[in-house]
């Protein structure tokens, strides 16, 4: 599965991936913006069990790699929490790759996200939690279409929890006069991926 954005390609996982995982998710700042911990296990446990995790789907959560248009890999987008039932899932993001920060890299990564989430599933909610202090993350949900709902804490921290609803993303694409099929484009298979730089 491949889908192409503006400025960016989601696609799935694999393990050429896994170098640039273990340097991002052992890097502090990154942490500290996801609200979590670096991780601390060796690059060759974090290895084996990214590959053991590249083994097996989910039904309640998809991760995507994030890619620029010419192969670059800079970082990873995910919806989980799915639920059928109640038709809603959380998404998340990062774009690893400081290089491609405040260059609208990431807001391009959750509108193909939503596109593809509104366009292949039924779900009519999607839902995320941000650090409350983290503005400028906000700000470039805000521009996706996602509304702030009310703080909430967890584990000793303050969120925002923000939302966006189907029906909210098929009115941004009338207002601008796009279809759905003009913002993403879908692939059923993707051509063969091979090192990328991050």
């Amino acid at each position: 599965m491949i889908i192409t954005g503006k400025k960016v390609v989601l696609r799935e996982k694999c393990a050429a991936d896994i170098e640039a995982d273990y340097a991002w998710r052992t890097d502090e700042e990154l942490a500290r913006l996801d609200a979590t911990r670096p991780i601390t296990m060796s690059y060759a446990a974090f290895l084996r069990y990214s590959k053991e995790e590249l083994r097996y789907s989910s039904d309640t959560s998809k991760r995507l790699a994030i890619d620029t248009h010419d192969a670059n890999y800079i970082g990873n987008c995910m919806y989980y929490d799915i639920s059928e039932a109640r038709g809603e899932a959380e998404v998340g993001i990062v774009i690893g790759d400081r290089n491609y920060w405040d260059r609208g890299y990431g807001t391009d990564s959750v509108d193909t996200l939503l596109t593809h989430i509104f366009t292949t599933t039924t779900l009519q909610r999607v839902y995320l939690h941000t650090l409350d202090w983290n503005r400028r993350a906000q700000q470039a949900f805000a521009k996706s279409g996602f509304q702030e709902i009310k703080k909430v804490h967890r584990d000793g921290r303050s969120f925002l929890l923000m939302e966006t609803f189907r029906p909210d993303w098929q009115t941004r694409f009338i207002g601008t006069g796009q279809s759905a099929s003009e913002t993403v484009d879908i692939e059923s298979d993707p051509p063969a991926h091979g090192t990328r730089l991050a």
